[in-house]
């Protein structure tokens, strides 16, 4: 298994596959270029992360994806502990925001996150669409974090 950084250049090429964690593309390009891309490859690309510097010790997980074929594998987990590994020379925290859906919320706590806070109707006053996970309709973004 190969976990590989994504050169800026070559970020957009990704973007159908970005698409599936964060359906529009203008939220995605608000953090695209300000964070790092990660890819983990095993044979052909297995899943992304995209990764911000917020503040000094504190970095937010902002997609994170497997692609459609490979899911439920363990290839999201390997990607959280590839990016823990990276960025737990400088400890702090890493965060990670999503919707209030009980499979990913149960799927980050399993990774050693704890919820956060939550930020009440993010999906509602930032996407020009209703988001749908689940079969629920996301309003608020919850924050999980995990000490590194």
């Amino acid at each position: 298994m190969e976990f590989v950084a994504v050169a800026d250049c070559d970020k957009t090429k990704y973007m159908d596959l970005l698409l599936i964690a964060d359906e529009q593309v203008s939220m995605i390009e608000k953090y695209l270029y300000r964070g790092d891309m990660y890819a983990l490859w095993e044979g052909d690309l297995k899943a992304l992360c995209v990764v911000t510097w917020e503040r000094p010790g504190v970095h937010e997980i902002k997609n994170l994806v497997t692609a459609p074929q490979y899911q439920r594998r363990g290839y999201g987990r390997r990607m959280i502990a590839c990016i823990e590994n990276r960025y737990r020379e400088g400890g702090g925290e890493l965060y990670v925001g999503t919707g209030d859906s009980p499979a990913t919320l149960i799927f980050y706590q399993k990774c050693g996150f704890e919820k956060s806070h939550i930020v009440k109707d993010f999906f509602v006053d930032n996407y020009d669409h209703p988001i749908y996970e689940g079969g629920k309709q996301l309003r608020d973004m919850v924050y999980l974090k995990k000490r590194l």
